[in-house]
C-alpha cells in the first residue's frame, strides 16, 4: 500500500471535467488554493487509473454520464422504453444464504415489477465473506444475471451504512485503525485558585488549553513540553479546559458487527484523508473492478454511498488539519479550538452503559485514545457565548474542515469512478436540516462538486402533502452547477406513515418538479431459497397489513399500481435527464453564515426558497464556490457547466459573504456595451462582514457594498416549517409575503419565463431545454383541482402533451404571440403534466 501511495496524482476540476467530456473547466475554490486542494487533495494516493491489462471505459461511450441535446423527435422515441441507465431501482438487500438461483428469481420479480436497474448491497447472511475473492466471484455472477435481463446495478458501497468503514477495515484491531475518524474534544478539566499555580502533565494527545471563570472571560494557556505550568489572575477562580484528538467516529450500522447494533464498533475511515479513502477505495471499489471489469461501465453503472457525515460530539479532525489550516489561512486555530468546543458544549460524548471513567486522564499515551473507553472526568460543560473573533474563528475552521471532507473522501471516488467508466451516486444526511448539515458536513455543494449523481434522501415524513419540502433542488442544483444529467432520491425509508400508491405518486412527484429524475425506492430485501416462514409487519409498513413473506418487495411494490408507478418515473425522468436545465435564477445558499451560528439565514434561505417555487420560478441553488469562481462568467449572466445561463441571482438574509463573491456580483450586474447587466437582490438584511480569505480577519460591509443590487431589508419573509419526522398536528399555513418583498422580486424578475392568469401557489414547475423545443413539467401539489391560462416565454410555436401513462405524444391547442405561447392548463389534485414546446 504504501508504495502505492508514493505516486503523486496531480488532480484539479479541469482534469476532473476532462475526463466526464464536460463543456468548460472552472479553477479551484477560494480558500481551498493553493493549499487545500494543491497540498492536500490533488497529492492523492488514488487508485483511480484502472490496472493494467484492465482498460476502462472512456465515459464520452456513455451518453447517460453527460449532458445531450437531442431534439424533441428524438427523445420521444426513446421515452417509449428509456435505456436501462435511467432506472427506476430498488434498494436491495443481499441478506441471508442466497444463491445465484434466488437472486435470478429475485431480478425477474424486480422487472415485472418496472424496476430496470438495482441498488445491490451485500448484506448479513450471506455464505460468502464481505470482501473476499469468494464474495466478489458470486457478486459478479449476480451481475450477470443482471446483464442478462438488461439491468443495471449500482453497487452500494458498504455492508450498512454510513459508508466509510468496509466492513470493519478501521477497527482497533486491524492495521488501518490510524486511518479512522478522529476529533478534537475536552478532556480532562483542572480548577484553579485565584493566584495560584496549575502545575500539570498532560496527555500526548493534547493540543490546546483554555482557562475559563465564572464571569466567562477565557484565557488561552500555553501546554509546553506536554504539561501545562499556569497561574491564575488574583482576581478570580478559573477552571483549565484541555482539548485532545481522539479516535472517534460516527456510530456504524454493520451487518458484520455481531451485535447488529448502530455504535461504534466499526469505526469509519478519516474522511478529510485522502489516504484513508485510498485504503477504503482499494478494499472496495478496487476489489469489484478488479473481479468484473468488463461490466464497469455497461452493466455496472457505478458505486452508491450512503449519508457520509460527522455525527459526533466535538470537532472534525485529521492529523494534517493544523499544517493545512495555517497555509490555508495564515494563522494557528488552535487558540480557538477551546472556546469553540465549548460553544457546543465541550464535544463529550455520552457515557456508554457499564463503561467505567478513565482512570487516568493525565497520563501520557503515544496515540488518541479510542471512544467510547475514553471518557472525560468532571460534569457536563454548559455551553458557552462565542466571542466575535471565536466565532470568525470558528468559521474558518467549518471552511477548511468541509474542503478537506470533499478533497478527502467526495473527490477521490468521484474521480476513481470517473477513470473507470462509471459514476459515484450519493446523499447526504440532514439535507433538509442545514444548520445541522454545515455542522456535520460543512457545504452541500461543495461536497457534491466531484459527485456525479448527487442525491438526497426522503425519509420518514419530509415529503408529504402536509409539509413544505424544496430541499431535493439542493442535488439537482448541484448536478446542474457541475454538468451532470442526473440526480437521485433514496425514498420511502422509514416512512410515517408508510405512503400507499397514491401518496407515493404524490412524494416521487414533487422531487421530480424539483429536479430529481432518478428514483431509487426502500427496501427490497432478497428472498431466501429456503422459503421461511411470514415475518411480522416491520414497522415500514401499515398497520393491519398482512405477514410479508422473509423478503421480497416491499408492501409498497406490491400494491398492483406499482408497476405503472415505476413505468411513469421512469418517462418522466428520462424526458427531465435530456437536454439542459433552463433555470434562469439562481438563489445563494448562505452556509459560511451557518458556520457562525446564523440560524436566521438558514430560516431566510428556506423561505426564499418556497417564495420561488410558488411563483413558478425555475430556480437553482448555488453556495459561495459557485457564485466566486465555479460559474462562467459572461456579459449579464453566470453560466452552468450544464449550459443554463442565470440573468438574476438572490441572496437571502446572511451575515457575511466573501470579496471575490461580490466582486462577482458586481461584474455581473454591470451592463457590457448593450448588454445589460444581470439582476442581483439581497433580500432581508444586507451581509455585515465581507473576507477576503480569512473570516477572522473579515471587515464590516458598508451600504455603498451593495449600491449595484436591488436591497429589500424593510420587510421579512415568515419562517417555513422544517419537514418534521412526523406528521404535523395541522400543515402548514400559506406563506404571507410582504409587498415589498413581492415588489423586490418583480423589480429582478420583470418578466417571467411562466406566468399564470391568477396567482396559485399550489402549481409548481421544474424546466429544460432540448435542441429545438422548451420542457416543461408542471405539477398541482394540492388536494384542489387548478385552471389556468398558463402564458410560457419561448420562441416555440407548437406544444405538445406527453402523456407517462402511455409513452403517446399529442398536440395541444395553444395561442402564439411574439416570444411567447399561451395554454390552457387543467389540472386534477395531484395531477402533473408534462409539455413540451418546439
Amino acid at each position: 500500500m504504501k508504495s502505492k501511495l508514493a505516486t503523486i496524482i496531480h488532480c484539479d476540476h479541469r482534469e476532473h471535467q476532462a475526463k466526464l467530456g464536460k463543456r468548460h473547466a472552472v479553477t479551484a475554490p477560494r480558500a481551498a488554493s493553493p493549499y487545500v486542494t494543491g497540498l492536500v487533495a490533488c497529492a492523492l494516493a488514488l487508485f483511480i487509473q484502472p490496472a493494467v491489462a484492465q482498460t476502462a471505459t472512456d465515459s464520452s461511450g456513455h451518453p447517460w454520464q453527460k449532458i445531450q441535446m437531442p431534439t424533441a423527435t428524438e427523445v420521444a422515441r426513446a421515452w417509449v422504453n428509456p435505456p436501462s441507465e435511467y432506472g427506476p431501482e430498488p434498494y436491495f438487500g443481499m441478506s441471508g444464504p442466497l444463491t445465484i438461483e434466488s437472486l435470478a428469481h429475485d431480478l425477474d420479480t424486480m422487472k415485472s415489477l418496472g424496476f430496470h436497474a438495482v441498488a445491490a448491497q451485500a448484506a448479513g447472511g450471506m455464505t460468502t465473506t464481505y470482501l473476499s475473492p469468494q464474495y466478489f466471484a458470486f457478486f459478479k455472477q449476480f451481475v450477470e444475471e443482471a446483464r442478462k435481463r438488461d439491468m443495471k446495478v449500482w453497487i452500494v458501497d458498504d455492508i450498512g451504512y454510513p459508508s466509510g468503514f468496509a466492513g470493519g477495515l478501521f477497527m482497533p484491531s486491524k492495521d488501518k485503525h490510524d486511518l479512522s475518524m478522529q476529533a478534537l474534544s475536552l478532556g480532562p478539566r483542572f480548577p484553579v485558585k485565584a493566584g495560584e499555580t496549575l502545575n500539570q502533565t498532560v496527555s500526548a494527545n493534547a493540543i490546546a488549553a483554555i482557562a475559563t471563570n465564572p464571569a466567562g472571560e477565557r484565557i488561552a494557556v500555553p501546554i509546553q513540553n506536554g504539561s501545562i505550568s499556569w497561574t491564575a489572575p488574583a482576581t478570580s477562580d478559573y477552571t483549565v479546559a484541555v482539548v485532545e484528538h481522539v479516535f472517534r467516529t460516527s456510530p456504524t450500522r454493520s451487518d458484520t458487527n455481531p451485535t447488529h447494533a448502530k455504535d461504534s464498533t466499526q469505526p469509519l475511515e478519516d474522511y478529510l484523508n485522502p489516504e484513508a479513502t485510498a485504503a477504503y477505495i482499494e478494499a472496495t471499489h478496487n476489489g469489484y473492478f478488479k473481479a468484473m471489469p468488463e461490466y464497469f461501465g455497461t452493466t455496472i453503472l457505478g458505486f452508491r454511498g450512503d449519508e457520509p457525515d460527522y455525527s459526533i460530539a466535538g470537532l472534525p479532525w485529521t492529523p494534517a488539519f493544523f499544517d493545512t489550516f495555517q497555509k490555508a489561512k495564515g494563522y494557528d486555530i488552535r487558540p480557538y479550538l477551546a472556546a469553540i468546543l465549548l460553544s457546543q458544549g465541550g464535544g463529550r460524548p455520552r457515557p456508554p452503559a457499564a463503561t467505567p471513567v478513565a482512570a487516568s486522564v493525565g497520563a501520557a499515551a503515544a496515540t488518541p485514545q479510542s471512544d467510547p473507553a475514553f471518557i472525560p472526568t468532571g460534569p457536563p460543560t454548559p455551553p458557552v457565548k462565542l466571542t466575535d473573533a471565536e466565532l470568525r474563528a470558528k468559521g474558518d475552521y467549518y471552511d477548511v474542515f468541509s474542503q478537506l471532507f470533499r478533497d478527502g473522501f467526495f473527490k477521490p471516488q468521484g474521480l476513481w469512478c470517473a477513470a473507470h467508466g462509471v459514476e459515484y451516486q450519493v446523499h447526504l444526511n440532514h439535507e433538509e436540516m442545514e444548520m445541522d448539515l454545515t455542522r456535520s458536513e460543512g457545504d452541500f455543494i461543495r461536497d457534491m462538486k466531484y459527485v456525479e449523481e448527487p442525491g438526497i434522501d426522503a425519509i420518514w415524513h419530509q415529503i408529504w402533502t402536509d409539509t413544505i419540502s424544496d430541499y431535493p433542488r439542493l442535488a439537482s442544483s448541484a448536478a446542474h452547477i457541475y454538468g451532470h444529467p442526473q440526480s437521485f432520491t433514496e425514498s420511502f425509508a422509514a416512512y410515517r406513515p408508510a405512503p400507499d400508491i397514491t401518496t407515493a405518486r404524490y412524494i416521487l412527484n414533487e422531487q421530480l418538479v424539483r429536479g430529481i429524475n432518478v428514483m431509487e425506492t426502500m427496501f427490497y430485501p432478497a428472498m431466501r431459497p429456503d422459503n421461511p416462514p411470514a415475518q411480522p409487519v416491520s414497522g415500514n409498513e401499515s398497520p393491519g397489513a398482512p405477514p410479508r413473506p422473509r423478503g421480497g418487495p416491499s408492501l409498497l411494490m406490491r400494491d398492483p399500481g406499482f408497476p405503472a408507478l415505476a413505468d411513469y418515473v421512469r418517462r418522466v425522468g428520462y424526458v427531465m435527464s435530456m437536454g439542459r436545465p433552463a433555470a434562469s435564477v439562481a438563489l445563494y445558499i448562505p452556509s459560511s453564515s451557518m458556520w457562525l451560528n446564523d440560524t436566521a439565514s438558514d430560516i431566510a434561505f428556506v423561505s426564499t426558497e418556497r417564495l420561488l417555487s410558488e411563483r413558478q420560478i425555475d430556480f437553482d441553488i448555488i453556495n459561495e464556490d459557485a457564485l466566486a469562481t465555479d460559474l462562467k462568467a459572461g456579459p449579464g449572466s453566470l453560466e452552468s457547466m450544464s449550459g443554463n445561463r442565470y440573468s438574476t441571482v438572490i441572496v437571502p438574509s446572511g451575515s457575511i459573504l466573501s470579496q471575490p463573491e461580490l466582486d462577482r456580483l458586481k461584474a455581473f450586474a454591470r451592463p457590457v456595451g448593450n448588454q445589460p447587466g444581470g439582476k442581483v437582490l439581497f433580500l432581508g438584511k444586507t451581509p455585515s462582514l465581507i473576507f477576503a480569505n480569512t473570516i477572522l480577519d473579515a471587515r464590516a460591509a458598508t451600504p455603498a457594498d451593495f449600491t449595484f443590487a436591488t436591497v429589500e431589508t424593510s420587510a421579512q419573509l415568515p419562517p417555513t416549517p422544517t419537514p418534521p419526522a412526523q406528521a404535523p398536528a395541522t400543515p402548514p399555513g400559506p406563506q404571507i409575503v410582504p409587498p415589498a418583498v413581492e415588489a423586490a422580486l418583480n423589480r429582478v424578475i420583470p418578466t417571467r419565463d411562466i406566468s399564470l392568469d391568477t396567482p396559485d401557489t399550489a402549481l409548481k414547475v421544474n424546466t429544460r431545454r432540448l435542441k429545438d423545443a422548451s420542457v416543461y413539467f408542471f405539477f398541482n401539489e394540492s388536494a384542489q383541482p387548478i385552471s389556468h391560462a398558463v402564458t410560457l416565454k419561448t420562441a416555440g410555436k407548437t406544444v405538445a402533451f406527453w402523456d407517462p401513462a402511455t409513452g403517446t405524444v399529442s398536440p395541444v391547442a395553444s395561442t402564439p404571440a411574439n416570444g411567447s405561447i399561451t395554454l390552457k392548463l387543467d389540472l386534477k389534485p395531484y395531477e402533473t403534466r408534462l409539455i413540451t414546446v418546439k
